[in-house]
């Protein structure tokens, strides 16, 4: 394989250094989530559900300083079936969470502030079938599925894994769109996310003692190139945030108290606010500016 690369500038698969295996691109398929997609690249396969909640389902952090909550979180599983295991589907391990924290960390760029979109945002990003960078096809799923369920995001995200091949002397090649035996085999597994202005997440593993910038930067070139491809296919699935959030996600209602009516909005021991909830039937939260 790595022959074949370097001298022959042959891939195991047939496809040109720079080719992107064939993309699918599909949002809404689940009837009644917040928001579906399901990105298909080559053999690798995603499907990404976005759940919306009340602010009040913050994620809580526990750390040894101030509280802390995320309104943001993606969840990514990598269940044995998908590249052909069998083993027990349990806790996710390492790698689940270092991917999951690599897309988390891509999109966070691109989601509304707190004060024009107040709500939680979970997405569980599902591997289907992998065969080369699941993490990358991850982002591209989650970026629809944010569309599909009415999020008004900045910009579609677009990520892909790149590859290197070097010999003992100057002679290498970078790969576009890596499949799991080109990962297995090469020398570095780069991956870039981001959006058709700029990048917006970065990771690499590498089996070399160092990388020269000039890999570096044609690896971040055909990267671009790459992106701007995944994101056309992307947009003729869906080019902007649907105008609306799902009729089956919570509403958000603002209005605001004068802070001096703070304490009697929430009543003796909050009696009047729980009188609220429970006749009208939903989440009331205020905050101390009477939010």
């Amino acid at each position: 394989i790595r022959a074949s690369l370097l001298n022959r500038k042959q891939r195991i698969s047939g496809r040109s250094l720079t080719e992107v295996r064939p993309l699918s691109c599909e949002v809404g398929l689940l009837p009644r989530t917040h928001g579906s997609s399901l990105f298909t690249r080559g053999q690798t396969q995603v499907l990404t559900i976005t759940t919306l909640g009340s602010t009040k389902k913050e994620q809580q952090l526990d750390g040894l300083g101030i509280e802390e909550t995320k309104r943001f979180i993606h969840h990514y599983n990598f269940p044995g079936f998908s590249n052909g295991e069998v083993r027990r589907i349990g806790t996710p391990g390492r790698r689940e969470i270092g991917h999951g924290a690599l897309v988390e960390r891509s999109l966070e760029a691109i989601l509304p502030e707190d004060e024009d979109f107040p709500y939680t945002i979970r997405l569980v990003s599902e591997v289907l079938s992998s065969s080369g960078s699941t993490s990358m096809a991850s982002v591209c799923a989650s970026s629809l599925s944010l569309m599909d369920a009415g999020i008004p995001i900045k910009r579609a995200v677009a990520g892909i894994a790149m590859g290197l091949v070097v010999d003992d002397g100057d002679n290498y090649v970078v790969l576009t769109d890596i499949e799991g035996i080109e990962d297995n085999y090469g020398d570095m597994d780069f991956k870039v996310a981001g959006t058709t202005e700029g990048i917006t997440g970065l990771q690499m593993d590498t089996k070399l003692k160092g990388i020269s910038l000039e890999v570096v930067g044609k690896t971040l070139n055909q990267a671009r190139e790459a992106r701007l491809f995944i994101l056309d296919a992307m947009n003729q699935a869906i080019d902007s945030s649907r105008p609306e959030v799902s009729r089956y996600a919570p509403r958000m209602y603002k209005l605001t108290v004068p802070i001096d009516k703070i304490g009697a909005v929430i009543g003796p021991g909050g009696k009047t606010i729980r009188s609220i909830t429970e006749e009208t039937k939903t989440t009331v939260d205020i905050d101390n500016s009477g939010t």
